[in-house]
């Protein structure tokens, strides 16, 4: 991988690293933009999927290669968006309006002002500003208060705090360095906003590469919803004409009202209805208004750098800006013969109106082209037995080449894939019985030491029921609960060896648990994408129209992409063993089995269920 990544940096271009877990990937992109900088004077921009890899590689992997390959003066940086770090305009100005009513909610008020208070506290002593950096417990409203988007700032050269500025430091920091590690919704804004939002660089270094096009989309996803219009009503008022503001008031009431009159569940539009469109476009021209008034008031004003007044009237006037400019991208989007938008209503339970790009490939595609090399890397680029996918859906073209480095794990000798091919085909009512009772065969045979991936959170409950009524002796089932936090969920899942991890698609990703504790990992089902997923939808019948298959393009990489990733979660080191257990039969029946079986870690195939079994008791018994 040194080799291929360094090549690239000579001659140019795209390349696209298939690196198993185990390869130590990071070394392998590490290590040539590491002698990059230190032979040729090279910045290497590298961004990550997560802000905890991004941590990661700045305070343990990046010191470590550069320990390891030069004792030259190789310098790294990390930089955030800005509203991971504290602003310190908020901090020292008066409480606004809305950061007022979410702090005193009477149910957690207490909780909350001393959570504020710490914060206050810490905020004074830290030589970083970053959220990350903050170990205490801390309600995302309590941050909310002391922190600002890019689009919230004043900006550097009318803020009276810019010296002090947590975010600005950040940044400075990153002009001299010869290495910045970013993240993917940083390097998504650089690509689509047309700002400047990272240094200049010479190459571009995008670790896990699969999930890019995804965290693109994510940002530039847009909602709009009455709570978010109230709130900008809210802190611009004292700003406002009576007038412009009773203006706002009653088209945010006539959103609402649209919104109520729809079906209330997931609704996904090709035609806006009437009353929406009139709703949206009243809610357009009044934000407009009340962000005119705000705009000349600030223009007749003759200072040189804000004062706090300065920095709210600006935060209101950018909560007002975004809500122009999301109805009106609505709209445009609703009007266009050749839609380039995905607009949905989230339903009763998530009463927003949600727009999101139909294709990020265009830009993606431009953008990865642009630095001198770049070089994209995952253990899961190449779905199917090739990188065709994942080329297409970043809009590579014919521009790019590839390789995949292998893993250092014998995967055959160390792992069994498991098909239950007597199952039923999986319904649309969560597990049937048959089903639970091979998961609970599975898990009486491993003694414990499972992690159960399931497909929605109906099955989660359906499953945690199942092995509540039939308990394993001396096996503690832990559960996922929605918005319980995935990394302490593991945590503990690793530490007590002979327990149960019940859960959903968060655990597919990001769960590392080497050695005993994971001996099976047992998934119920092929994890296509839900049918209602507005975008993916959307984007399927865009296949259709241009002649390719829709299912097979986009729904069929999504679910190999899914499933390599959950089956990764078997063999972490070089001494694991263990069952991966696929409790669909269509994995062996379908016609695109064979497609998701080479996406997949080359383990050992078996349908024979006693087999497995005997598998599973044996690595049991092993002694500790």
């Amino acid at each position: 991988m040194v080799d291929a990544v360094a090549a690239t940096m000579d001659d140019g271009g795209v390349l696209l690293v298939q690196a198993g877990t185990g390869t130590g990937k990071s070394l392998g992109y590490l290590a040539p933009a590491i002698a990059a900088a230190r032979d040729h004077d090279k910045r290497t921009v590298i961004a990550t999927a997560t802000l905890a890899l991004q941590r990661q590689l700045v305070e343990r992997d990046v010191p470590a290669a550069i320990g390891a390959v030069s004792e030259a003066d190789v310098s790294a940086a990390v930089l955030k968006g800005r509203g991971n770090y504290i602003c310190v305009a908020r901090l020292r100005g008066r409480p606004e309006d809305d950061e007022q009513t979410e702090l005193d909610l009477p149910a957690v008020g207490g909780r909350l002002e001393r959570q504020a208070a710490e914060l206050r506290e810490w905020a004074e002593e830290t030589a970083s500003g970053d959220r990350d950096d903050y170990t205490n417990a801390l309600d995302p409203r309590v941050w909310r208060a002391v922190s600002a988007t890019g689009k919230e700032c004043v900006g550097p050269s009318k803020c009276p705090f810019s010296d002090e500025c947590f975010s600005e430091q950040a940044k400075r920091s990153t002009q001299e360095a010869d290495i910045v590690v970013t993240n993917h919704a940083l390097l998504a804004l650089d690509a689509l906003d047309g700002a400047t939002v990272l240094p200049e660089h010479d190459f571009l270094i995008v670790d896990e590469g699969h999930e890019l096009a995804s965290r693109v989309t994510s940002t530039r996803t847009e909602q709009l919803g009455a709570g978010s219009i109230e709130r900008a009503n809210r802190a611009a008022r004292s700003w406002l004409t009576e007038g412009a503001a009773e203006h706002l008031t009653e088209a945010s009431e006539g959103l609402e009202k649209a919104l109520l009159d729809l079906p209330q569940q997931r609704t996904r539009f090709t035609d806006l209805p009437a009353e929406l469109i009139d709703a949206l476009a009243a809610l357009r021209d009044a934000a407009h208004l009340a962000e005119s008034e705000l705009t000349s008031g600030a223009d007749g004003e003759s200072r040189s750098r804000a004062d706090s007044d300065d920095v709210r009237r600006h935060r209101a006037q950018a909560a007002l800006a975004e809500i122009h400019d999301i109805a009106g991208r609505v709209l445009a989007g609703s009007a266009a013969a050749s839609p380039t938008d995905v607009i949905w209503f989230g339903g009763d339970q998530d009463p927003y109106l949600y727009v999101a790009p139909l294709n990020v490939a265009g830009v993606i595609g431009g953008y990865l082209q642009e630095p001198s090399a770049t070089v994209l890397t995952s253990a899961t680029l190449e779905l199917g037995g090739n990188f065709d996918a994942v080329a297409d859906e970043l809009g590579l073209g014919d521009s790019w080449q590839d390789i995949d480095v292998g893993s250092p794990f014998d995967y055959g000798q160390q792992g069994i894939l498991y098909v239950a091919s007597d199952l039923p085909k999986p319904g649309r009512d969560g597990p049937d019985p048959a089903l639970l009772e091979r998961l609970h065969d599975l898990v009486v045979a491993a003694g414990g030491r499972s992690l159960v991936l399931l497909s929605s959170w109906r099955a989660v409950e359906r499953v945690a029921d199942y092995l509540a009524d039939n308990p394993v002796p001396d096996v503690k089932v832990m559960v996922q609960q929605r918005g319980d936090p995935v990394a302490s969920l593991v945590h503990k899942f690793n530490q007590d060896e002979t327990s149960v991890l019940v859960g959903t698609m968060s655990l597919f990703q990001g769960v590392d648990v080497p050695g005993r504790s994971c001996t099976c990992v047992i998934i119920d089902r092929i994890p296509f994408p839900r049918p209602d997923d507005p975008v993916l939808a959307a984007r399927a019948e865009l296949a259709e129209q241009s002649g390719s298959d829709g299912f097979m393009s986009v729904s069929m990489p999504r679910a190999a992409l899914l499933l390599a990733q959950g089956s990764g979660r078997l063999i972490r080191t070089d001494s694991d063993r263990g069952v991966v257990a696929v409790l669909d039969p269509r994995l062996r029946t379908a016609r695109y089995g064979r497609y998701l079986v080479e996406s997949l870690p080359a383990f050992w195939p078996t349908t024979d269920t006693d087999a497995v079994l005997a598998a599973l008791d044996r690595l049991a018994r092993e002694p500790s």
